[in-house]
C-alpha cells in the first residue's frame, strides 16, 4: 500500500464541509500527481458509486471510492476535516476520510485496498493514531502499514508490581467469524429457518456467526464492522441478496436457502476450507444483482428463476394484504359489495355495509399493484434500482391492455433486459452522474412502452384471455387433472420455487376472477395446507417414530398448516426427505383433485381455515383437506415404520445433529 499513498496525498486540515467538497479536494491532489487524468469525470464516478449506497462507517469514518477509467493507478488519499462530514453512517459524521481510486480494470487492487483498510480501521489504536497525527509523511506511513500505531500506555508500575506474579494464562484463540444472509421468495419462513439453523450450527461448531435475514418486511443491515471482521460469508438465498457488495472480497459459500436449513454444519466447514485456501469473491458492482448472486458457472436458467422469484417475493405482501381485505369486505358485506359506491363519496359511520365497502375498496387498490410490483421487481432483480421505473411502467401497461399476470412477467423481463443493455453502453463522463436518475429511466421507459403497447402486449393479452377462458371452462376430468398437478407442485418443495410457481399461477387468476380461476385458488391453498397438517397428525398418531424435537414441531405445524404456511413441514422434510416429501405430494395431489372435483371456490389468496366463510362448498372443501392430510399422514407413518421405530431418537437413515434433533421451526414463522 506504500505506493498508493504518499505525504502529498494526506491533508490533515481538510477544508470541506460536504462529502462532495471533500472528494474534490482530495481528488485534486491525485490530479496533481498524475494519478487521475480527468477530475470531473472521476468525481462523477465517485458520485455514482456514492449514490448506490453511502460509504460511511461507524466510528467517524468515510470511505468514498470507485473504479474509473480516469485513474492511472490504484491510489488512496486521506483527509481529516476539522468538523465531521456526513457520509451516511448510522452513528453520525466522519472525521477520517479516505478517498480510494482504482483503474476501471483493477478490480483486485480496488478490493484489496478496501478490504485491508476496512480491517485496520476496526483497530481503535489505528484510528486514534490517525486522529492524533501531526505530520503528513508519518500519517502516510501509518496508513500504508510501514509503521505501527503506538500501543496503548501500560498502567503505571507500583511497588506491588515488583512482587512475583503468576504467569498470565494464554489468550483464548480468536474464533472463526462468519456473516450470513438468508432470504427466500416470501421472506416468511425459509428465511428465518435458515438463519436459526446456521446460528445453532455455529454454536455447536464454535464459530462466531451473525446472520442478516432479508425478509419481505425489510431487513436490518449488519454492522459494517462485523462484516469487515468476518473471515467468511454464507449466502443461503433464493432471491438476490440485497446490497451484496458489502460482502465482496471474502471467502463465500453461495447456496439456496434450503441448504442453509438442511446442512448448515457443512456450509460452515466449506467456508472454513475456502478461507484456508485464500479463495475470495470478485468485487460487486460489475453486473446486475442476480449476475453477482450465483456461484461460478451459474446458468441462465438459474438466473431467470431468481429474477422471477425476486418479483414474486415483493408481490406476496400486496397479494396477502389486498386479498385478505377484499375477503373481509365480502365476508361483512356479501358478494354484492363490489357494486357499492366509492366510500370517498358515500360513507355512513354506523353502517356495516360502508365499512365492508371500505375494506373491499382498499383491498382492491392494494391488489391492483400486483402486476406492476411483479414487473418492477423482476426488473430490479435483473438491473438493480434503475430497473424499477421501466418495470413499474411496463406492469401498468400490462394492466391497461388486459395482458394480466403474463404481461407483468414479460414487462419485467423486457424492462430489466433494456436497462442492462443501456448500462453496457459507454457514455461521456458528463452524463454519468445523471444516468441512473434521468437517462436510464427515460430511455428504458420509452422502449418498454413501445414494446408493450405496440409489439408484444396484444399477443400476450390474447394469450391471457385464452388462459382465462380455458380456466373458466374447466370441468370433469380436466379439472381433476389440473388439481392433481397443482397439488403435486405445492407439496414438492414445501414453499420453494415450484410451490411459488403454482401459487403465483393461482393468484394471477384472481386479477380477472372467474369460476375457473376461483377453483384453482381453492385447490392451491387446500393442497398447501396438507403437508404441515399431515406431519402434525403423524406425530400424534405414532409419536414414537419421531424424535422429541419433531414432536414439538408437530404442535406448531397444526397452526402453520391451518394458516396455509406450507413451510411448517420443512423441519420434517429436512430430517427425512425421502419419506416425508413423497408422502406430502401424495396427500397434496388427493386434496387438489378433490377440491376441483367438488367445485370449491376461493376469492382470498391466503388465510387458510380462517377464510372458510369465503369458500364455495366449504364442507366439501374441509373434506378434501382432511382426506389429503389422512393420506399423507398414513403414508409417512407407513414409510417410517418400514425403516424402524424412532422411540425418541432419529429414525434410522435420518440425518440428525449430535443431539439427535432436527432443525426447529423458529418462533418468527
Amino acid at each position: 500500500m506504500s505506493d498508493m499513498i504518499t505525504a502529498d496525498l494526506v491533508d490533515l486540515d481538510l477544508a470541506a464541509q460536504t462529502k462532495e467538497a471533500a472528494a474534490r479536494s482530495l481528488a485534486e491532489r491525485m490530479v496533481a500527481l498524475g494519478r487521475v487524468t480527468d477530475l470531473d469525470g472521476f468525481l462523477a464516478d465517485v458520485a455514482a458509486r456514492e449514490a448506490q449506497m453511502p460509504t460511511g462507517l461507524d466510528g467517524g469514518i468515510g470511505i468514498p471510492h470507485c473504479r474509473s477509467e480516469h485513474v492511472t493507478e490504484p491510489t488512496l488519499a486521506f483527509g481529516r476535516p476539522a468538523d465531521g462530514i456526513d457520509f451516511g453512517a448510522p452513528d453520525g459524521p466522519a472525521d477520517l476520510i479516505f478517498l480510494i481510486a482504482a483503474p476501471a480494470g483493477a478490480d483486485d487492487a480496488h478490493l484489496t485496498i478496501l478490504s485491508a483498510l476496512a480491517r485496520r480501521l476496526m483497530d481503535p489504536d489505528f484510528t486514534a493514531a490517525l486522529r492524533a497525527a501531526t505530520d503528513p509523511a508519518a500519517t502516510a506511513s501509518l496508513i500504508s502499514g510501514d509503521t505501527a500505531p503506538p500501543a496503548a500506555p501500560e498502567p503505571a508500575a507500583t511497588a506491588a508490581a515488583e512482587e512475583p506474579t503468576p504467569a498470565a494464562a494464554p489468550a483464548a484463540p480468536v474464533p472463526f467469524r462468519v456473516v450470513a444472509v438468508t432470504s427466500c421468495p416470501t421472506g416468511i419462513a425459509h428465511t428465518y429457518m435458515a438463519a436459526e439453523a446456521l446460528e445453532q450450527a455455529g454454536q455447536a461448531e464454535g464459530v462466531e456467526i451473525v446472520v442478516e435475514p432479508q425478509g419481505s418486511a425489510g431487513f436490518t443491515r449488519l454492522d459494517p464492522a462485523v462484516i469487515a471482521a468476518a473471515d467468511g460469508v454464507i449466502f443461503a438465498h433464493d432471491v438476490p441478496v440485497r446490497e451484496k457488495e458489502r460482502f465482496a472480497g471474502k471467502p463465500t459459500v453461495d447456496v439456496g436457502v434450503k441448504a442453509g436449513i438442511n446442512r448448515p454444519a457443512e456450509l460452515l466447514a466449506e467456508v472454513r476450507d475456502k478461507a484456508a485456501r485464500g479463495e475470495t469473491t470478485a468485487p460487486a458492482g460489475t453486473g446486475s444483482p442476480v449476475d453477482e448472486a450465483g456461484g461460478p458457472g451459474e446458468g441462465y436458467g438459474t438466473k431467470l428463476r431468481k429474477w422471477l422469484m425476486s418479483g414474486v417475493s415483493y408481490m406476496v405482501p400486496f397479494v396477502a394484504a389486498g386479498g385478505l381485505l377484499i375477503a373481509l369486505g365480502f365476508a361483512i358485506g356479501g358478494y354484492t359489495i363490489d357494486k357499492a359506491p366509492s366510500v370517498a363519496e358515500h360513507f355512513v359511520w354506523t353502517d356495516s355495509t360502508s365499512w365492508a365497502a371500505l375494506l373491499f375498496q382498499v383491498g382492491g387498490l392494494a391488489f391492483s399493484f400486483l402486476v406492476p410490483v411483479l414487473a418492477g421487481y423482476i426488473a430490479y432483480g435483473m438491473a438493480d434500482r434503475p430497473g424499477l421505473v421501466p418495470g413499474f411502467v411496463g406492469g401498468s401497461i400490462a394492466l391497461t391492455i388486459n395482458a394480466g399476470f403474463l404481461g407483468g412477467l414479460a414487462a419485467g423481463l423486457i424492462a430489466g433486459g433494456t436497462v442492462m443493455a443501456i448500462q453496457r453502453v459507454r457514455v461521456p463522463a458528463a452524463l454519468r452522474g445523471i444516468m441512473p436518475v434521468v437517462v436510464i429511466p427515460l430511455i428504458s421507459s420509452a422502449v418498454v412502452g413501445f414494446l408493450m403497447f405496440l409489439v408484444v402486449g396484444k399477443p400476450i393479452a390474447e394469450l391471457q384471455k385464452a388462459l382465462t377462458d380455458w380456466l373458466s371452462g374447466l370441468s370433469g376430468a380436466n379439472a381433476v387433472i389440473l388439481g392433481v398437478v397443482l397439488g403435486l407442485m405445492m407439496c414438492f418443495d414445501l414453499g420453494g420455487p415450484l410451490n411459488k410457481v403454482a401459487y403465483a399461477f393461482a393468484v394471477g387468476g384472481l386479477a380477472n376472477p372467474n369460476d375457473g380461476s376461483l377453483k384453482v385458488m381453492a385447490a392451491v391453498m387446500a393442497a398447501g395446507m396438507v403437508p404441515p397438517l399431515a406431519m402434525a397428525l403423524a406425530t400424534v398418531v405414532r409419536g414414537g417414530l419421531f424424535n422429541r424435537t419433531e414432536r414439538e414441531n408437530g404442535k406448531a405445524a397444526w397452526v402453520l398448516g391451518s394458516s396455509f404456511i406450507t413451510e411448517g413441514a420443512i423441519p420434517f422434510a429436512a430430517a427425512d426427505p425421502l419419506r416425508v416429501i413423497p408422502s406430502a405430494m401424495a396427500g397434496g395431489a388427493v386434496t387438489g383433485a378433490l377440491s376441483m372435483l367438488f367445485e370449491c371456490t376461493l376469492r382470498a389468496p391466503h388465510g387458510g381455515i380462517f377464510v372458510l366463510p369465503l369458500i364455495g362448498n366449504p364442507v366439501l372443501y374441509l373434506i378434501a383437506i382432511l382426506a389429503g392430510t389422512a393420506v399423507s399422514a398414513a403414508l409417512v407413518i407407513l414409510l417410517k415404520g418400514m425403516g424402524g421405530r424412532g422411540d425418541g431418537k432419529a429414525v434410522e437413515g435420518t440425518p440428525a445433529t449430535e443431539s439427535g434433533t432436527a432443525p426447529k421451526v423458529p418462533a418468527t414463522v
